[in-house]
């Protein structure tokens, strides 16, 4: 049985490991549809206070006994074999089907889905499409990579036939998907564990575009250029800074902090002008790839700009956490070298004084691939406080440490321990310091230890 006829029987599903930020948003929108939902994590996290808030119920901890009455289990691609919850289920003749089963079942349920991928810059650009999808009163469900502020959440079930959704490329899970329209951000070196090299990379983003009818790409990008170069019958459109391009951005002006306003331009003419409300010329890009989504989804111009205008950023990505006494402090979901370079050149064009980079490494394999890279741009911050690798999925084949990486970096700092993190922060951090901490895993938990120090101070 598939999952989609399953899901058209049953009412029971249990999630292991639902405080991820890619099955939050399943869950909730299983949630929305009426579903009883169940879940377990390891990790407590502000995902599932939002879970539980809406009266799921989350057990701490992975046993056996978690799964009971369920008649569904849905797993993160993080998981081992052997959990206790998933070789339960798999014991007891229960369903288990990958996040990425789920997801996709998810968006066959709607007629015109948009799949939004890319190496870097995927939560964002969803995230602003949907500011501006919701405020032209489309109505749109999704699936979001971080929180939107507007929404509270990281998905929404709309009662329109419009889903927009993250897609990862992550073992190409993006591939269970059903996209009408496919969003192409850009395409670097990364996963390359799984993919082994750049042309399988490649060859996966131009299988995702050939699914969909309409593939929006970034024409500025030589990798995304030769990926596609063999798809053929689709509504193209492009985006980017290259006047070539559909959609374009041009008078870009730069405002006091790296705040960026523009005029965009569509196939030449002037159709709207608009003022980032977040910080940094990358954000240019995904603006664009936004509007170039959201009039494809039905947007006018008007709603273009209000959405860009009004949107402040997602969860996790630039987050402002803390800005008093002329010590701020900012959360980012960067974890690959070219992200934590667009992160901190955007930190060091808004501050006049230091840049602290606290970077939690995410995977070996990951670390022990890009050592030097990381090593490198680690060391454009002031100062750089490294917490011990975050393995998750990974068992550390490759004999890789964070030890290994704070060689490389002039100055660096080691504190495994999230507590003494925060209060060597606490000790060193000056006024007109910006502290930024960096990664995809739970390093957000010492961003909010050290506000919550000032707040007590």
């Amino acid at each position: 049985m598939t999952i989609d006829t399953l899901l058209s029987t049953i009412k029971r599903v249990h999630f292991i490991g639902i405080g991820g930020a890619g099955m939050c948003p399943l869950a909730e929108i299983l949630h929305h549809e009426g579903y009883e939902i169940t879940g377990s994590d390891n990790n407590e996290s502000d995902t599932l206070n939002r879970i539980r808030a809406l009266g799921i119920p989350v057990a701490m901890g992975q046993r056996a006994e978690n799964i009971q009455g369920a008649q569904m289990v849905v797993y993160t691609a993080a998981l081992l074999p052997d959990n206790p919850e998933l070789v339960a289920a798999k014991e007891a003749g229960i369903p288990t089907f990958e996040r990425s089963k789920l997801f996709g079942a998810i968006s066959r349920r709607y007629k015109n889905c948009i799949g939004i991928c890319g190496t870097h810059g995927k939560t964002t650009t969803t995230s602003m499409t949907m500011q501006i999808l919701m405020q032209s009163d489309l109505d749109p469900s999704a699936v979001i990579g971080g929180r939107l502020p507007l929404i509270g959440a990281n998905g929404r079930v709309g009662k329109s036939e419009l889903f927009v959704c993250e897609a990862c490329e992550f073992k190409d899970t993006f591939l269970d998907l059903s996209p009408k329209c496919s969003v192409i951000l850009n395409i670097d070196a990364d996963h390359l564990d799984y993919f082994k090299t750049m042309e399988n990379l490649k060859a996966s983003f131009a299988k995702f575009a050939d699914m969909a009818d309409t593939v929006i790409y970034n024409g500025d990008d030589a990798n995304t250029l030769d990926a596609l170069k063999n798809v053929k019958g689709k509504n193209f459109i492009t985006f980017g800074l290259d006047a070539k391009n559909n959609w374009t951005a041009d008078h870009i002006a730069e405002t006091e902090g790296a705040f960026f306003s523009f005029d965009i331009l569509h196939d030449g003419a002037l159709f709207a002008h608009v003022q980032l409300a977040v910080p940094g010329r990358h954000n240019i890009y995904n603006a664009l790839a936004a509007v170039a989504a959201a009039v494809y989804a039905g947007a006018d111009a008007e709603h273009c700009k209000r959405g860009l205008e009004t949107f402040f950023g997602a969860g996790r990505r630039f987050e402002t956490l803390y800005d008093a006494g002329g010590i701020k402090v900012v959360d980012d979901y960067a974890h690959h070298p070219r992200e934590l370079a667009v992160t901190l050149r955007t930190a060091l064009e808004m501050k006049d004084k230091r840049v602290w980079a606290v970077f939690q490494p995410f995977t070996y394999s990951r670390t022990y691939m890009l050592m030097d890279d990381f090593a490198k741009v680690l060391s454009l911050a002031d100062k750089c406080v490294l917490t011990e690798i975050m393995g998750s999925r990974e068992v550390n084949e490759w004999g890789v440490s964070a030890k290994q990486l704070q060689d490389k970096i002039p100055g660096a700092v080691l504190i495994g321990d999230f507590d003494k993190a925060a209060d060597y922060l606490y000790e060193n951090v000056r006024p007109g310091d910006m502290v930024l901490t960096l990664g995809c895993g739970d390093v957000y938990k010492i961003a909010k230890k050290l506000v919550q120090k000032y707040e007590n101070r």
